[in-house]
């Protein structure tokens, strides 16, 4: 049996094609030992978007929000478990490796952002960032496309609200406070263990659990609403963390807490399970039975609602527990509304107007 590729930095282990190329191909010992051999870094490769819009709508009954906006298609983070990776095969490349090398850049965004804020028919409502892929993933120290959308938020007075595995985000706290301050933004932190090793082979990009608590106790401190995302909560391997985490994010200083069961969409079942087998032999038939069980015997349920908890007797367990801890530490409450009421269009020259600092 051959030797699966393991890169340094990397959580997928193969790369197989999408559903829709019709070509395949898979790497092979042959006998000479390079698969033993430690593999030098896989490189990012950066491809510029052309995309026309930035801001995705959805009618989705399950999440509260309308509108989204990802600048960045694909994730350095490397999550295994990511339910974006499916998202890559659209684009003719691997929901495996390619989705955490070959990074789609939206160097333009803040410009579209503009001009579609600017459209006489546009009506203000909360924007959600970071539901697909991580705004503030490695490549945004560079590129600084977040902190652009930032600006132009920050400028029309709209509202927004960020998830995110990453403590990059304490660089734009400047502007982030500034709009808490007027009630327009808030910030979910993502925390899916507190296990440094076991986060390093799942996430390995990410932030380490610890500075993830460190960005919500900053954030706070400049007086912007800070919840905890549990996600997702993973059957076996960290569901035994589940109190531990929205306790150690309470004292972190985090108003409310939420969690998503694990979603495995299409490619992403096979990819978790591979790595699952991989590093955690042992329990990898337990954790997919308890997928199971919760998903009506299979890898994924779709169905709106169904796909956040779950649901069976698993699931049940799991939403009371997460009831308790919530309940007895004072997160059961969700984050303050947004304002939607002080939006202005923006200014034709694109440059920030200093009022807004007053």
């Amino acid at each position: 049996m051959s030797k699966p590729l393991i890169y340094k930095g990397r959580a997928s282990i193969s790369n197989a094609a999408g559903r829709f190329e019709k070509q395949s191909g898979h790497a092979e010992d042959d006998g000479w030992g390079s698969l033993d051999d430690d593999l030098p870094p896989l490189p990012t490769e950066i491809v510029v978007d052309n995309s026309k819009s930035l801001i995705t709508y959805n009618d989705s009954p399950d999440i509260p929000f309308d509108r989204s906006i990802n600048p960045y298609r694909g994730c350095e983070h490397g999550c295994i478990y990511c339910f974006a990776r499916p998202t890559h095969a659209y684009l003719g490349y691997s929901p495996g490796l390619d989705f955490e090398t070959k990074i789609l850049v939206k160097p333009n965004a803040a410009e579209l952002l503009r001009a579609e804020l600017g459209k006489r028919n546009y009506r203000c409502a909360p924007l959600a960032l970071g539901t697909n892929t991580d705004p503030y993933q490695p490549l945004e120290r560079q590129q600084r496309i977040m902190r652009g959308i930032l600006e132009v938020l920050a400028e029309t007075r709209h509202p927004v609200s960020i998830v995110t595995k990453s403590a990059l985000i304490e660089r734009d706290i400047d502007i982030l406070a500034e709009m808490a301050r007027q009630g327009l933004a808030s910030v979910c932190l993502s925390v899916t263990t507190l296990d440094r090793n076991l986060a390093r082979t799942l996430e390995p990009r990410a932030s380490a659990p610890q500075r993830r608590l460190d960005a919500v106790a900053r954030l706070r401190e400049a007086g912007v609403p800070v919840g905890v995302m549990v996600a997702p909560l993973i059957p076996v391997l960290t569901d035994y963390e589940l109190e531990r985490i929205v306790s150690a994010a309470h004292a972190a200083g985090a108003l409310s807490a939420e969690y998503i069961l694990l979603r495995l969409p299409l490619e992403t079942a096979e990819l978790f399970e591979e790595w699952l087998r991989h590093h955690f032999p042992l329990k990898a038939e337990h954790v997919m039975n308890r997928v199971r069980d919760s998903r009506g015997g299979k890898a994924y349920d779709a169905a709106f609602h169904q796909r956040l908890r779950g649901s069976g007797s698993y699931a049940d367990l799991i939403a009371q527990r997460f009831g308790l801890i919530r309940k007895k530490l004072g997160m059961d409450r969700a984050l303050p509304a947004l304002r939607s009421d002080v939006f202005r269009k923006p200014e034709p020259s694109g440059q920030m107007s200093f009022d807004f600092f007053d």
